[in-house]
């Protein structure tokens, strides 16, 4: 088995091994993964934090041993919390890197960092407020920043942030947690998820006070939430319908 760790800001994880294939989720700085599989050009790996599976280029990643990812992989918590900050190199080069970014590889990467950290689980109240540094972010498909972001991506990573972890689609996150019977169960920071004809979990959100839901659609959004599903605001219509309510913390 092989390791890898993400050396750089925000790199593309793909369906398949090629530039044109879907990108199905995103690797930010500091990830660490074992790699399954590894060709001329790609590598095909496996996240520790949500053990999620993708094609990445094989120029996007730093090799690392068996030992260091151990010793790093799934440790301390430690996570940087500003929108956009910077890593430093023994050059004084500069890597941009996003919110939510890991930490525990600096010392592997030879970087240096100072920005704000987090290093310790924040209370279940602080998820909405991680949420509206999201508002406004475009949709963008596997997509896990404010520059770019999904359902399930927005949903992971605002729990991310406090120091809980999430799966990454939301097919997947929806076998997490206990099931409400009511909307009127449910607290700010809750999970609502929703289907589609077929009965196929497509969508999630997190729930707010008074019946109002932040999620990714568009654009990470607010608006109302009832029995049916969300009640699109600005399009005065339901657009997706609830399937099931989850209290994961």
């Amino acid at each position: 088995m092989q390791y890898g760790l993400c050396n750089l800001g925000i790199v593309p994880i793909r369906l398949e091994p090629s530039d044109t294939s879907e990108m199905v989720t995103q690797a930010l700085y500091g990830d660490f993964f074992k790699v399954l599989e590894k060709r001329k050009k790609w590598s095909r790996i496996r996240f520790a934090f949500d053990k999620y599976e993708g094609w990445i280029d094989n120029k996007q990643y730093k090799e690392i041993t068996e030992t260091d990812y151990k010793e790093n992989a799934d440790v301390n918590l430690n996570l940087s919390i500003d929108l956009i900050e910077y890593v430093s190199d023994n050059s004084n080069g500069l890597y941009t890197i996003p919110i939510g970014s890991n930490l525990n590889g600096l010392a592997l990467l030879g970087h240096s960092f100072d920005g704000n950290t987090l290093t310790e689980t924040n209370p279940k109240q602080n998820l909405i407020q991680t949420a509206f540094v999201f508002l406004n972010a475009p949709y963008l498909w596997g997509g896990k920043t404010p520059f770019g972001i999904d359902c399930s991506g927005f949903t992971q990573m605002v729990y991310k942030l406090n120091g809980y972890r999430l799966l990454r689609d939301a097919s997947q996150q929806a076998t997490q947690g206990e099931a409400l019977s009511f909307i009127e169960e449910s607290e700010p920071g809750d999970l609502a998820f929703f289907d589609n004809a077929e009965g196929n979990i497509i969508h999630v959100g997190i729930i707010m006070q008074d019946n109002y839901i932040i999620h990714a659609h568009g654009r990470v959004r607010i608006d109302r939430l009832d029995h049916s599903g969300i009640y699109n605001v600005d399009q005065n219509k339901h657009t997706h319908k609830l399937r099931v309510i989850k209290k994961v913390i």
